[in-house]
């Protein structure tokens, strides 16, 4: 089994900053594509950002230029560093991580989510 841990959702004034991050543990044999996505209350699911494991990334137009998606593949953990922040940035950010596990089997796991507030 696989689990993802995400810290590092806060509070924060418009303009400021915060990273998160979100660790994968457990029976992983390799990580492949990792993800950020958020969610507001009473709308659906958005991809923020995502990472391969060779590190080329992708991002939501809504975010390129204000958040930065990295990874550290020894650490088996995902980052994002959020920068500018904008009210409508305020939602749950979730990672989401395609894993093989050590049974070789493929799933897509996600973490339990982290509170991002940006205050006008």
């Amino acid at each position: 089994q696989v689990q993802l841990a995400e810290s590092g959702g806060g509070l924060v004034q418009a303009g400021g900053s915060l990273r998160l991050s979100c660790a994968a543990s457990g029976s992983i044999l390799s990580i492949n594509v990792m993800r950020w996505y958020r969610q507001e209350p009473g709308k659906q699911r958005e991809l923020v950002a995502a990472i391969s494991s060779g590190g080329s990334t992708n991002y939501a137009d809504s975010v390129k230029g204000r958040f930065t998606i990295s990874r550290d593949n020894a650490k088996n953990t995902v980052y994002l560093q959020m920068n500018s922040l904008k009210p409508e940035d305020t939602a749950v950010y979730f990672c989401n991580a395609g894993v093989t596990g050590t049974t070789w089997s493929y799933n897509d796991y996600w973490g339990q989510g982290t509170q991002v507030t940006v205050s006008s």
